[in-house]
């Protein structure tokens, strides 16, 4: 894991120190840290001479763009309408009631947080998830259990 000044200068060397810079410099804290501290969203705006108000804005608008900290598993469960009509809901009460959290929460082992995600692109195969990049589709409450079991397996 990278130091966070070393990664922050690292990546503006790479993309640039200018506004369009800002977004490729966040992925890439997110990619090495997982999310952006508040350490970090004042490095990228000191490096990029912006503020730290318009980085926190940007960063908090993108879903995948984590201002808090999350789990090893980051689990996001499309709530579109189509999901929603497709048994949304059963999986989340799924979710919740196996990993013992509620959407927003991160397990007390620091293994799953639960979120719920705007359009992930999947729902023509609805109810449709992601855990971290991976999609899974066509949920049913029994092919959650399925997943999750073989996820608390990789510990």
């Amino acid at each position: 894991m990278y130091q966070l000044g070393n990664l922050v200068k690292e990546l503006s060397e790479k993309h640039g120190k200018s506004r369009e810079s800002l977004m490729p410099i966040l992925q890439g804290v997110v990619d090495q840290h997982s999310y952006l501290s508040d350490e970090a969203m004042v490095e990228i705006a000191n490096e990029l001479d912006i503020s730290a108000a318009e980085v926190y804005g940007t960063a908090s608008f993108y879903t995948f763009l984590d201002t808090k900290e999350r789990g090893r598993y980051v689990i996001r469960v499309c709530k579109t309408i189509t999901c929603a009509m497709k048994g949304k809901n059963e999986i989340l009460q799924t979710l919740e009631d196996m990993l013992k959290i509620k959407v927003g929460e991160m397990t007390v082992d620091r293994q799953f947080s639960l979120l719920e995600s705007n359009c992930i692109g999947w729902c023509h195969k609805a109810p449709a998830m992601l855990i971290n990049e991976i999609p899974y589709t066509e949920l049913t409450p029994e092919k959650v259990v399925e997943i999750i079991k073989s996820y608390m397996q990789k510990k």
